[in-house]
């Protein structure tokens, strides 16, 4: 059986293999987890000049219809009429507890179009949610369309200078664009709390893409591993890990995902999935949050370590967690009882069998740099 039988591989694939990179299975798909130099290198490359991240295993989606904000709305609680043309929000899609079934970026291209990105894992679960979801509203997914992710301190610099209006872009923007004389849709995003920008590329124009871009020697390939280190020390969440359909958006300290307008007293309050319990955890408070640890050491503290008081009780759990190159320390995320949640609490993770001593900690672990104009 061939390796596409397997898995499915992405418009970069030849890329990936050409850079010698190691190659693994994820969401479904044969995906770049470090090249030649390793994850450390790629990771401090994306810090200090720019790097360049395959995610097109993840969904794009476009959503149209003549009241497709409005019916968006009773799924998410964003106050997503209000959105304005080529500007972007993150969102999380909520269950009947409360519970969230994905989180999602999602732009508003004109008055009743709107493009998703989703995490690749949940891909057909979300677009079948929209379908059963959103009456008349016709739902397309970019099977086939390359997503690139060019990030990093020099990332502006790098892409102005091929499409010159996305100097014009500040977070959470996007436009159409041509690089090239490629079109493309580019948005002022990504995941690793550097500037950086993420590429919507016709199919038949993503090698073309690729090869524009690695032709600036700032521009280097960067894999999965960096990704999450990356993402980890920018204190930003990973579906599956640090939130799931049994964490509110509240616990997953991502109130601020919440528009205003959809809280308690807005003037579109509730109206969406769990908005009882929702509304509640904001009221009422918490009894888990999502917090950050840094610990002594150089050993990681993995996923799924318990977290204990003084007494040896269980107080928490360890969702993700490893080595910060850019720290040059172990950090992790994870939650805990909000007793415990304060910054500086000091609490132990159980590592086989041993205590661990870790401190609670602010987010981000390392500073974000989102360009905000």
């Amino acid at each position: 059986m061939s390796l596409s039988e397997q898995q499915k591989i992405t418009r970069f694939h030849d890329h990936h293999i050409e850079a010698s990179a190691k190659m693994v299975p994820f969401a479904g798909y044969s995906m770049p987890i470090n090249y030649a130099g390793g994850i450390i290198e790629e990771h401090m490359h994306t810090r200090e000049a720019a790097g360049l991240f395959d995610v097109s295993h993840m969904g794009q989606i476009i959503i149209q219809g003549n009241d497709v904000a409005e019916q968006l709305e009773r799924l998410m609680p964003l106050d997503i009429q209000a959105l304005a043309v080529n500007n972007m929000t993150y969102s999380t899609l909520i269950n009947d507890k409360g519970g969230i079934l994905d989180d999602l970026i999602i732009t508003r291209w004109d008055e009743h179009t709107f493009f998703v990105v989703i995490n690749a894992a949940c891909k057909q679960q979300d677009i079948q949610h929209f379908r059963d979801n959103l009456v008349g509203a016709d739902i397309t997914e970019l099977k086939d369309q390359g997503l690139l992710a060019l990030q990093g301190p020099m990332a502006g610099e790098i892409l102005s200078e091929l499409a010159p209006d996305v100097a014009l872009l500040r977070f959470m923007q996007g436009c159409s664009a041509t690089i090239n004389g490629l079109s493309c849709y580019i948005t002022r995003s990504g995941y690793t709390g550097e500037d950086g920008f993420e590429i919507s590329i016709k199919p038949q124009d993503c090698s073309a893409v690729a090869d524009i871009l690695l032709a600036n020697k700032k521009v280097r390939w960067v894999g999965l591993g960096a990704r999450d280190s990356l993402r980890l020390e920018a204190g930003l969440c990973l579906y599956g890990h640090d939130m799931n359909q049994d964490t509110t958006p509240v616990e997953a300290s991502l109130l601020w995902s919440i528009s205003k307008s959809r809280r308690a007293g807005g003037q579109k309050q509730g109206g969406f999935p769990g908005a009882a319990t929702v509304l509640k955890h904001i009221d009422e408070g918490i009894q888990k949050k999502r917090v950050g640890f840094t610990i002594d050491g150089r050993a990681p503290v993995r996923e799924g370590a318990e977290l204990i008081n003084e007494a040896g009780t269980v107080i928490g759990f360890i969702t993700s967690g490893g080595f910060s190159p850019s720290l040059q320390k172990p950090i992790a995320m994870g939650y805990i009882a909000t007793k415990y949640s304060s910054t500086g609490t000091q609490v132990n993770a159980v590592v086989r069998g041993k205590s661990r001593p870790l401190v609670v900690t602010s987010m981000p672990f390392v500073p974000q740099r989102y360009y905000r104009g």
